[in-house]
């Protein structure tokens, strides 16, 4: 399959699938002319990938999920790790909105009159707002 189908199928430009041959995250198998062909396996790699991205991972992250070889070899406790990473961030965010639903509600004449605004204001101000948020600092 050429370049021009792979990204035509996988909807990423061809400039993104060279770069990830490039980093070694897919590997084409020959040329056509000009192009770069790939075996049609290179379609499930891509959606590895962005599964991957979706979820957080780096790159660098993503290329130690295969093998040399190109096949998926994802270690479970990097899932695992990644799932803790995402929870603590969902904490943070719902922290975070309820904060906001407050100051939207808030009876005080402004936000800076609010005693609650005044504590996450302070919190953000001396470095502690994370933890208050319900996570930890990345």
């Amino acid at each position: 399959m050429d370049i021009a189908e792979v990204a035509r199928r996988s909807g990423l430009p061809a400039s993104t699938l060279r770069y990830y041959e490039e980093r070694g995250l897919i590997a084409s198998v020959g040329r056509q002319g000009l192009r770069r062909t790939f075996d049609p396996g290179v379609l499930e790699l891509l959606s590895l990938i962005s599964l991957g991205q979706a979820a957080g991972f780096s790159l660098d992250e993503i290329a130690k999920m295969f093998t040399p070889e190109k096949r998926p070899d994802i270690k479970r406790q990097m899932l695992e790790d990644k799932a803790d990473h995402i929870d603590g961030l969902v904490r943070r965010l719902r922290a975070m909105s309820r904060g906001l639903r407050h100051a939207a509600v808030c009876p005080a004449p402004s936000h800076m009159e609010c005693p609650s605004f005044r504590r996450l204001l302070k919190s953000a101000t001396d470095g502690s707002l994370d933890s208050r948020l319900g996570g930890r600092k990345t």
